[in-house]
């Protein structure tokens, strides 16, 4: 939806104008999968899709939001958010309840929000809804916006009042995305290395029509599991465990323990040397990297489907596509492959068509650009 069709729905909704528009990009993470809650890389971009508020400030504590995507509209109290904690009007409560417990005043609001991204298909959709929230709390409440701290509360937000113990990744891409860049974080100490996109080459989101709920997954089991594999082999994180520490104490690490603590030492050596491969250019060994990616997921930390694993089987026999793997928590979603610009529409359109005929769905296609992170606009 086009901005000024959003500001046109803030009229009919609220008899008035809205002050401004924030926007919340969606991300795309190229490699380093389930890494950032171990403390490791990741290498995600910030796309030009994003979930949009249309705001104006209240005099009061109240909030009052309608939802373009879901045709409801809701309302809560700033001063009792205890009532909003499922469901769409649960992630801008969570915001809320983060950045109050740090001390930060709030001022109420009315809101449209709309949403260019498909829920649980992998590019992000809560991290976009809470980083919008939280550029429009910054903004009516007068308070300076500083993006690796917003996606800290953010990333409180969801694993403490949402109930996903995800890492920070998708809120540090939202929040500091840079155009025509991928961003290589060090979830560590969320230091952020720019890495440009090749010219030459695009990147193409296959989204299987398969939905997962993170909080009702395997999700949290998986954290817990590396978490667990940490502590026999005696670290802080799985960041500071070698493939050599894991053959060391491979008795130790019962099944499935030892599987997921393999994909993620892997995955996060396969992330620094991919980096380097796509900063030189080299997409025959960043799409390499991407392919045995997959497979690890697929393996040894299986949160990937038989669904997906089709579609990203087709998808690395295009002869436009370097590497493709799945992404985002897993169990449903879509596939990230790395193509060359000139095929890529091209693979869009041959791989959705052959995945149809393979397992009778219905996909969809995003060709992404690297875009800025979270911004705010004047009406």
């Amino acid at each position: 939806m086009p901005t000024d069709s959003l500001q046109r729905s803030f009229r009919r909704t609220f008899r008035a104008a809205p002050s401004g528009v924030a926007r919340g990009p969606g991300r795309v993470n190229l490699i380093g999968e389930h890494t950032d809650y171990n403390q490791g890389f990741v290498l995600p971009m910030a796309i030009d899709l994003a979930v949009e508020i249309a705001f104006r400030p209240r005099a009061d504590s109240w909030v009052r939001v309608r939802s373009l995507d879901f045709d409801e509209q809701a309302e809560f109290d700033l001063r009792d958010l205890s009532p909003v904690r499922s469901g769409w009007p649960g992630y801008l409560a969570g915001v809320a309840w983060a950045l109050l417990d740090e001390g930060v005043p709030l001022t109420g609001w009315d809101g449209v929000i709309h949403s260019q991204l498909p829920v649980g298909s992998g590019l992000s959709s809560s991290a976009a809804v809470q980083m919008a929230a939280a550029r429009v709390f910054a903004a009516v409440s007068g308070q300076e916006w500083e993006p690796a701290r917003m996606a800290r509360l953010v990333q409180r937000a969801e694993n403490e009042w949402v109930g996903v113990r995800c890492g920070i990744m998708d809120m540090l891409a939202s929040a500091c995305g840079r155009q025509g860049h991928a961003l290589l974080i060090d979830c560590l100490d969320l230091t952020r290395d720019l890495v440009r996109m090749p010219r030459d080459a695009t990147v193409v989101v296959l989204d299987s029509g398969t939905r997962r709920e993170l909080t009702q997954s395997g999700y949290n089991d998986r954290r817990a599991e590396c978490e667990a594999a940490a502590e026999i082999l005696g670290v802080p994180s799985l960041r500071y465990a070698s493939l050599g520490d894991l053959e060391l104490r491979r008795e130790g690490l019962v099944a499935p323990l030892h599987q997921r603590a393999r994909h993620v030492i892997s995955e996060n050596a396969r992330t620094l040397q991919a980096a380097g491969w796509l900063q030189a250019g080299d997409l025959v060994r960043f799409g390499q990297a991407m392919n045995a990616s997959h497979a690890s997921l697929r393996d040894d930390f299986q949160v990937s489907t038989p669904v997906i694993d089709s579609l990203a089987a087709i998808a690395q026999q295009h002869p436009a596509c370097h590497g493709a793997r799945m992404m985002g928590g897993g169990f449903g979603g879509s596939v990230v492959c790395l193509a060359d610009r000139g095929g890529s529409g091209e693979l869009a359109r041959e791989v959705l068509d052959a995945y149809r005929q393979l397992t009778g769905r219905e996909g969809e296609a995003v060709i992404s650009r690297a875009a800025d992170g979270a911004s705010l606009s004047s009406e």
